[in-house]
């Protein structure tokens, strides 16, 4: 029976093997790097980098002199067996990404999970991260939020992996590409309807932005505005629903046309009125179309 509970004491009794440390790097300012962080890049043995030349930069700022290795997306698996071995010899890794906190949105995590398999020991330092920070001055409600990372590029695998969280009353955090923010944009706003939403970019550097606004006050904006730099989306969840309470005074129909009015697109409002009361949805969607 394979082994499934431990208990990690990062800091007390003695090791035999080296510590895997997660360590955020900044999201756009440098000054955003931790005293402790910076401390753990020099008395590592080695720091894996998401892009060499993209670390290198970090670390010739703070004049650290720890010799790097390529670990990326394309090549994680074929590293991962030599950094355990390098684990087990009682040397110690600093796991970084090209910013923010290791492990999201890239091959951190797979890295973690061969280390815990074999009970070596990873430690997380906190540290930026670009989610966390946009949805704190975003206006959105903090929480309960939920991150995605980046959605589906395929328009129709996006629209699918939208509506399955259209009624999620959770504030959501998506990453995007600047060349594909306006696309997706419209692709929430066809699936969720027309809902608060905070378009960020250049998080922590000069050209911080924040636009407020529904999506399509957004949208309308890139028309004048065309973006450049990192961007991130962040949107407001469902608003809560009264169907449960005032079920028995409204008629499916009248359900509908309540949540569409709230904001819903029809076919969404359909959707759910139908899952909510047991409802056969092809049957509602034709009546309510008078079809």
């Amino acid at each position: 029976m394979d082994k499934t509970f431990t208990i990690q004491q990062s800091f007390k009794g003695a090791k035999t093997m080296g510590t895997l440390y997660l360590v955020p790097t900044p999201i756009g300012n440098m000054q955003d790097m931790t005293l402790r962080a910076l401390e753990t890049l020099k008395r590592v043995d080695l720091i894996c980098s998401e892009d060499t030349r993209n670390t290198l930069r970090l670390l010739n700022h703070f004049e650290i002199k720890v010799p790097q290795e390529s670990f990326h997306e394309h090549n994680s698996q074929e590293k991962i067996p030599k950094l355990l071995d390098f684990l087990k010899a009682g040397q110690s890794i600093a796991q970084v990404s090209d910013a923010g906190m290791p492990s999201i949105s890239d091959p951190g995590h797979d890295l973690v999970r061969a280390c815990i398999e074999r009970e070596i020991e990873v430690v997380a330092l906190p540290g930026p991260s670009a989610g966390i920070t946009a949805l704190i001055a975003s206006g959105l409600a903090p929480q309960p939020h939920v991150f995605y990372g980046f959605l589906p590029r395929k328009r129709g695998e996006q629209q699918k992996f939208l509506s399955s969280k259209v009624n999620y009353p959770e504030t959501q955090i998506f990453y995007e590409s600047p060349f594909r923010v306006a696309d997706t944009l419209e692709n929430i706003l066809k699936v969720y309807g027309d809902r608060p939403v905070v378009l960020v970019r250049e998080l922590t550097k000069i050209y911080e932005e924040y636009r407020r606004g529904t999506i399509s006050e957004v949208l309308d904006s890139l028309t004048q505005h065309p973006l450049k730099g990192e961007c991130l989306i962040i949107v407001s969840g469902a608003k809560e629903q009264v169907l449960e309470t005032i079920a028995p005074e409204l008629s499916p129909i009248e359900a509908v046309k309540m949540l569409i009015e709230e904001g819903s697109k029809p076919n969404a409002a359909i959707k759910q009125v139908a899952k909510e009361r047991s409802l056969n949805r092809q049957a509602l969607y034709a009546e309510f179309h008078d079809l």
